[in-house]
C-alpha cells in the first residue's frame, strides 16, 4: 500500500481542466438519472389515469354503477316474488317491489322490465312515438273542445253591434283493460336457471304491444280504445279508381292529399300506410322520372314522402276496394291515456293441486281522437 502523501503528490499533479470536465460530467448523469426517473414515473401515472378513465366510462355505463342498485335490488325481488311468492320474501325484498292498485295483492314489474316492455310496445305501436301520451289517475279524463268561434263584421260608427259566442263540446276517453294470464310449473319456477321471468315479461309485452297497436289504428271503442281510423270527424280524399289508384299520374291522388290539410298540420304530419302499400307508392315517379319516396341521406333519418316521413304500421289496410291504406296528418291529434301500465299478479293457490302458479298480466289505456281537424284519410273508391 502507497503512502498517503503519495497519493496526495499524485492529486496534487492533475491537470485542473480535467477535474473541472470530469466533475461536470458526473453533475451532466446525475442530472440525465433524475430526468429519466421523472419521465418514467410521469408516464406511469398517465397509464394510471388512462386507466381510471376507462373504468369510470365503464361505470357510467346504463346499468352500472351506484345509480342502478336500486333497478338491480327491484328486478331480484321480483324474481324472487315470481318464484316464491310474497310470504317467503324477505323485508328488504317487499319493500323494493312497488305495490299496484290491485289490493289483492298485484306487484308493478321492476324498473328494469319496465324499460323493455316500452322499446317492445312502440315496436308493435309506431302510433305512440307520435301520439299525444298522458298518464291518468282516474277512471276517465274529460276535454273541452271548441267547435265555434265568435264572428266580428264591420260596422259604422253607431251601427248597433251583433252578438257572438264560441260554442264548445266535451270528450271523454276512457281507459279499457287489456289481460291474459299465463300458467308455470311451481318446479321450473324454482329450477329454470334461464331467466323465465324475464322471458315471461317480455312475452306479455309482446301481446299487449300487438293489440295495442291494433286497436290504435282501427279499435271499435267497444270494450278497446277507438282507433283513429275509425274515429269520425275525420275529412276523406277518395282514389277515383273502384279497387285501386288510378292507372294515370296515381301521385296526384297523394299530393291533393297533402294540400288539402292546412299548412300548420302538413308541416307536422306523416304519412302512415302499412309497407306493402309503401311499396307500391315507391315505384310511383314524377314527370321527370324521379322517385317520389326518397329514402333517408343520414343514418337515422325517416323514409320521406313530399317531404314528411312516413309511419310504417302493420294495422294499415292494404289497398283495395272501400279500403283506407293511407293516413295523413299530425298524430298529436291522437290522445293516448295510460291509467296502469303493465302489472303482473302472482296466484300460487288456483293451481296449487296442480303444482303450478298462474301469472295474471293486465294493463289499462285508452285512447281517442281529439282533433280530426289535423287528418285527412285515403279511401279506395271512384
Amino acid at each position: 500500500m502507497k503512502p498517503h502523501y503519495e497519493l496526495e503528490l499524485k492529486e496534487a499533479d492533475t491537470d485542473p481542466a480535467e477535474l473541472v470536465t470530469k466533475a461536470l460530467a458526473d453533475f451532466k448523469d446525475a442530472v440525465d438519472g433524475r430526468l429519466t426517473a421523472i419521465e418514467t414515473k410521469a408516464a406511469n401515472d398517465n397509464k394510471l389515469a388512462d386507466r381510471l378513465d376507462r373504468i369510470e366510462a365503464k361505470m357510467n355505463r346504463p346499468g352500472i354503477g351506484a345509480a342502478n342498485d336500486n333497478d338491480d335490488l327491484e328486478r331480484k325481488a321480483f324474481i324472487s316474488f315470481a318464484r316464491r311468492g310474497v310470504e317467503r320474501m324477505g323485508a328488504d325484498e317487499q319493500k323494493a317491489l312497488t305495490v299496484s292498485t290491485d289490493a289483492s295483492g298485484g306487484y308493478l314489474a321492476p324498473e328494469q322490465f319496465g324499460n323493455e316492455l316500452i322499446k317492445l310496445l312502440r315496436q308493435y305501436s309506431p302510433v305512440r312515438q307520435y301520439a299525444n301520451v298522458v298518464s291518468i289517475g282516474a277512471a276517465e279524463i274529460k276535454y273541452p273542445r271548441r267547435t265555434g268561434s265568435t264572428v266580428a263584421s264591420w260596422v259604422d260608427e253607431t251601427e248597433d253591434r251583433s252578438e257572438s259566442e264560441p260554442s264548445f263540446e266535451q270528450i271523454t276517453i276512457a281507459p279499457f283493460e287489456l289481460a291474459t294470464h299465463s300458467d308455470v310449473s311451481t318446479q321450473l319456477l324454482e329450477d329454470n336457471a334461464y331467466n323465465l321471468e324475464g322471458e315471461l315479461a317480455a312475452d306479455f309485452a309482446e301481446t299487449f304491444g300487438i293489440k295495442e297497436a291494433a286497436a290504435f289504428v282501427k279499435g271499435s271503442g267497444v270494450k278497446q280504445p277507438t282507433g283513429i281510423m275509425t274515429a269520425a270527424g275525420i275529412t276523406e280524399v277518395k282514389t277515383g279508381a273502384a279497387a285501386t289508384f288510378p292507372t294515370s299520374n296515381p301521385a296526384d291522388v297523394l299530393i291533393g292529399m297533402y294540400h288539402a290539410l292546412p299548412g300548420v298540420h302538413a308541416q307536422n304530419g306523416v304519412w302512415m300506410m302499412n309497407r306493402t302499400t309503401l311499396g307500391t307508392i315507391r315505384q310511383w315517379k314524377d314527370g321527370n322520372g324521379r322517385y317520389l319516396v326518397l329514402d333517408p341521406i343520414s343514418a337515422g333519418a325517416p323514409v320521406t314522402l313530399l317531404g314528411r316521413p312516413i309511419v310504417e304500421a302493420i294495422d294499415m289496410d292494404d289497398i283495395g276496394a272501400n279500403k283506407y291504406p293511407v293516413l295523413f296528418g299530425d298524430l298529436k291529434g291522437y290522445r293516448i291515456v295510460d291509467r296502469v301500465g303493465l302489472s303482473v299478479l302472482r296466484d300460487p293457490y288456483s293451481l296449487a293441486t296442480k303444482g303450478q302458479v298462474r301469472f295474471h298480466a293486465r294493463t289499462r289505456v285508452g285512447a281517442g281522437l281529439t282533433h280530426p281537424d289535423r287528418f285527412i284519410k285515403l279511401k279506395v273508391a271512384a
